[in-house]
C-alpha cells in the first residue's frame, strides 16, 4: 500500500439530467452558517407548488463516485415543515432517509438541523471525510449531498443557495453566484457535484491551455498556501493540457483543506477537494499534492466526458453501480502518472517505482477479483474490501492496455488517443451504453482488444508483465535478491470500512496468535488509526534488530495484545521494472513512443 491516503481517492463525476418533471420555479435553500452551534447545519428550503408527487423529502443514500453507502438521514436531527402563513404542518419519517409531508400542496417552508459528518459517531458506512461535512469556528467544508435532500420528483428542479456567513470569510466552490448573491445550479446533481470551502482562506488563480484555474486553501496553522501549491502544480497542469489536447474546462476549482486527518481527495466535474494533514511545507508535501491533484484533475475526461448512462441518470436513492469502475478510476491513474512520465516530470526509474508500488497492493488483495466484479459490487461490504485494488490494479491494466494498442497500431494510437477520441465522440451530455461499452471500444480499436478485454477486465488472469513491457525494451522480475540484511516486522496493512486491517505477517506475529484480517488498534500501546497511522509508520522504520514491540488487534469484539522481536531478513526487491540494455531496434522505438507519446 502506498499510503493510507491511495485507498480513498475516490471520483465524483456527475453529470445526471434526470428525467423528472421540472417545476417552474426553483428550490430555494439557505443555510445560516453563522450559527454553527453544536456542529449542526440549519437549512431553510422554500418551496412552492408541491403536488402528491412530492410528498417525499430525499436525504442521499450514497453520491456519484463515493461508491459507498452514506445514509446522510441518519444525520438529521430535526425536520419540519410550514405552511404560507408560518404554522407547522404534519411530517414523517418513513425510512432512513425519507421524510413524508402530510400535506404537500400547503408546504411553502421546510426547516431542518442536520449533524456534521465528520465529528458524528456512526456504527457503520461512516462517509469518507473528503466526501463529508465539518463546521469549525474558523472554516466549513460542505459537500451537497450531506447537507441537503430534495422533494420526490424535483431531482432535476433548478436550484438556488443562499449561504450566510462571517464577512471575513473567502468562498472557495465551482458554483456560479447570481447579482442577488444566490449560488445557482441546473439541478440537485450538481449541487452535490461542486463542494464548498468556506472561511480563512488564501486563493492563488492562473490559466492554462484556456481554462481558469482556482486554488483556495485552509490550513489550520497558516503553514500552507495556495500559491504554494499553484506554483508546484503548474508543470502538472501544463503537461495535463498537452497530454489532452485541450481542457475540456473554462474554468476549474481545487479546494484544498489542511488540518489533522489525512483522507485524501474526491474529484468532480470542475472541481476537486482534499482533506490532508497538515505540515510544514515542502517541496516533498507539494510534489505529494500534485502527484494527487494530477489524478483528480485528469477526471475532467473520465467520467466528466466519457460514462454510462448509470452515471447520467444517479440514483441518489438506491444506489446502482457500474461495470465500468476500470475506465472512471483505473484508465484515470493510469493516465495521472503517464502525463507526468511524457511530461518529464515524473523520470522513468520513479514510474517504475509507481508500477511495482501497485503491484505489490494488488498482490495484498484477493487476486481472482476481477476489475469488472470490483465494478459491480463496489456499494457491498465484499466490494469495498477489494476497493482500492481498482488504483492498482485498475491503472496496470490500463497501462498494459496502453501498450497493446500501441503495438497494434504500429506506435501510432495508444490509450491516450483512443481516450481522446470517445471524449468527443460522447462529451458530458451524451452517456455510452454501460453493456456495449466492451464492444464499442473493440470496435474503434482493433479486434484483439475483445481477448484483452476478456481476460483481463472480466477475468482476472494474471496479468503479463513480462511480455508486455517486454514489448519495450524493458525487463519484469518478480523479485531480485540482494544480499542486503534489513529489520523486518513483516507487517502489512490495509483499509476495510475506515478500519486498518492487517493483510500480511511475519512468523513471529503469526505464532503469536495474530491472523490476517485482525483489525489492528494499537501498537506499543498507541492507537492506531488513519490519524495516526503516519507517526506510526515513522516509528516502524526506525525499529532495530532486536526490539520489543506490542501489537494489539480486534477479532469478534475481543482484543489481542502480542509482544513480538523485531527480526532481521534479506532484502529482497519485488516486482522490478528495468531498462534492457540489450533492446532491439524495434523495441527501443516502440518505448522511446511510449515514453514521450504526447
Amino acid at each position: 500500500m502506498k499510503t493510507v491516503r491511495l485507498l480513498l481517492l475516490a471520483s465524483a463525476i456527475f453529470i445526471a439530467e434526470y428525467s423528472f418533471a421540472k417545476p417552474a420555479t426553483p428550490l430555494v435553500y439557505e443555510v445560516n452558517l453563522n450559527d454553527r452551534a453544536n456542529d449542526q447545519f440549519k437549512v431553510t428550503l422554500h418551496v412552492n407548488g408541491l403536488t402528491a408527487d412530492n410528498a417525499i423529502y430525499q436525504f442521499a443514500a450514497t453520491a456519484p463516485g463515493t461508491y459507498q453507502i452514506m445514509d446522510i438521514g441518519r444525520y438529521v436531527r430535526s425536520f419540519k415543515a410550514f405552511d404560507g402563513k408560518g404554522r407547522e404542518l404534519k411530517t414523517k419519517q418513513i425510512a432512513t432517509n425519507q421524510w413524508q409531508f402530510d400535506q404537500p400542496q400547503n408546504v411553502r417552508t421546510v426547516q431542518y438541523s442536520i449533524l456534521e459528518t465528520w465529528d458524528t459517531p456512526v456504527n457503520e458506512h461512516k462517509p469518507y471525510n473528503m466526501c463529508g461535512t465539518s463546521i469549525e469556528k474558523d472554516h466549513v467544508l460542505i459537500n451537497g449531498q450531506g447537507v441537503f435532500g430534495f422533494p420526490s420528483g424535483m431531482q432535476s428542479s433548478p436550484i438556488k443557495l443562499k449561504l450566510d456567513y462571517p464577512a471575513e470569510w473567502s468562498v472557495g466552490t465551482a458554483l456560479e453566484k447570481n447579482a442577488k448573491g444566490y449560488f445557482t445550479t441546473a439541478n440537485y446533481d450538481r449541487l452535490v457535484d461542486s463542494p464548498i470551502l468556506l472561511g480563512r482562506l488564501t486563493k492563488a488563480t492562473t490559466t492554462v491551455a484556456g481554462a481558469q484555474i482556482d486554488v483556495y486553501t485552509y490550513s489550520k496553522t497558516d503553514k500552507i498556501k495556495s500559491d504554494q501549491l499553484l506554483a508546484n502544480m503548474q508543470s502538472m497542469l501544463n503537461a495535463a493540457g498537452q497530454f489532452l489536447k485541450q481542457l475540456p474546462v473554462k474554468r476549474y476549482t481545487f479546494l484544498y483543506h489542511f488540518e489533522d486527518q489525512d483522507w485524501g481527495a474526491w474529484e468532480h466535474s470542475y472541481s476537486s477537494e482534499y482533506v490532508i494533514r497538515e505540515e510544514e511545507f515542502s517541496k516533498k508535501l507539494a510534489d505529494n499534492m500534485t502527484s494527487i491533484a494530477a489524478h483528480e484533475f485528469f477526471h475532467v475526461v473520465t467520467p466528466l466526458n466519457i460514462h454510462s448512462e448509470i452515471i447520467q441518470q444517479f440514483n441518489f436513492v438506491t444506489p446502482t453501480p457500474s461495470e465500468h469502475l476500470w475506465l472512471y478510476e483505473g484508465v484515470t491513474e493510469w493516465a495521472s502518472k503517464a502525463m507526468q512520465l511524457r511530461g518529464q516530470i515524473m523520470d522513468v526509474p520513479a514510474y517504475f517505482d509507481e508500477l511495482s508500488q501497485k503491484i505489490a497492493y494488488d498482490k495484498s488483495v484477493d487476486t481472482t477479483y476481477s476489475l469488472s466484479k470490483l465494478g459491480l459490487t463496489c456499494y457491498t461490504d465484499e466490494g469495498q474490501r477489494q476497493y482500492g485494488n481498482i488504483y492498482a490494479r485498475g491503472a496496470l491494466v490500463a497501462g498494459l492496455l496502453d501498450i497493446r494498442l500501441l503495438e497494434l497500431s504500429n506506435g501510432k494510437r495508444g490509450l491516450r488517443e483512443v481516450i481522446n477520441e470517445l471524449a468527443t465522440t460522447y462529451g458530458p451530455n451524451q452517456a455510452f451504453p454501460e453493456k456495449e461499452f466492451f464492444a464499442i471500444f473493440t470496435q474503434k480499436t482493433y479486434p484483439e482488444i475483445a481477448d484483452f478485454f476478456d481476460r483481463y477486465i472480466k477475468a482476472a488472469e494474471p496479468l503479463p508483465f513480462s511480455a508486455y513491457y517486454g514489448k519495450l525494451g524493458i525487463t519484469y522480475n518478480p523479485s531480485i535478491p540482494t544480499g542486503q540484511k534489513v529489520p523486518s516486522m513483516g507487517i502489512g496493512a490495509g483499509l476495510v470500512d475506515n478500519k486498518i486491517v492487517l493483510t500480511t505477517l511475519g512468523d513471529s506475529l503469526r505464532n503469536a496468535g495474530l491472523q490476517e484480517k485482525d483489525e489492528w488498534i494499537a501498537y506499543n500501546g498507541q492507537p492506531v488509526s488513519l490519524e495516526t497511522m503516519p507517526a506510526i509508520q515513522n516509528e516502524l522504520k526506525k525499529q532495530a534488530v532486536g526490539a520489543v514491540y506490542s501489537m494489539t488487534v480486534k477479532r469478534n469484539g475481543q482484543e489481542i495484545t502480542v509482544k513480538s522481536t523485531v527480526a532481521e531478513k534479506e532484502l529482497i526487491k519485488k516486482y522490478v521494472f528495468q531498462v534492457d540494455p540489450q533492446a532491439t531496434p524495434a523495441q527501443v522505438q516502440l518505448r522511446e513512443i511510449w515514453q514521450r507519446n504526447l
